[in-house]
């Protein structure tokens, strides 16, 4: 999968460092076609999200975490494989932590 091309899609500047990270984080998951897209209607989803890299990567509080895992789905609304990357890379950027990334 060619991540770049795909965040290139939602956000015009790209720290490679910062996308290499995000798939450090991710490792496993991304093996599984399914593990590797976000849900935004699987509430299931959206808490992991929140618990795992919203909180314990970007160090967002859970409102913050709502408000921004919400802007994502919202930002990536007519795609209907959204990568976990794509969607990860979006919410650093969103909150200005992609060079706390790199």
């Amino acid at each position: 999968m060619d991540y770049k091309t795909d965040i290139a899609k939602y956000t015009g500047s790209i720290n490679d460092k910062a996308v290499d990270a995000i798939v450090k984080f991710c490792g496993i998951a991304l093996q599984s076609r399914d593990a590797s897209l976000v849900s935004c209607n699987d509430e299931a989803e959206v808490d992991r999200i929140r618990k795992g890299f919203a909180t314990k990567v970007l160090g967002l509080s859970e409102a913050e975490s709502d408000k921004v895992i919400k802007q994502i789905c919202e930002k990536m609304k007519a795609d209907k494989t959204k990568h976990r990357v794509t969607f990860y890379y979006l919410m650093a950027e969103a909150c200005g932590k992609v060079g706390a990334l790199a």
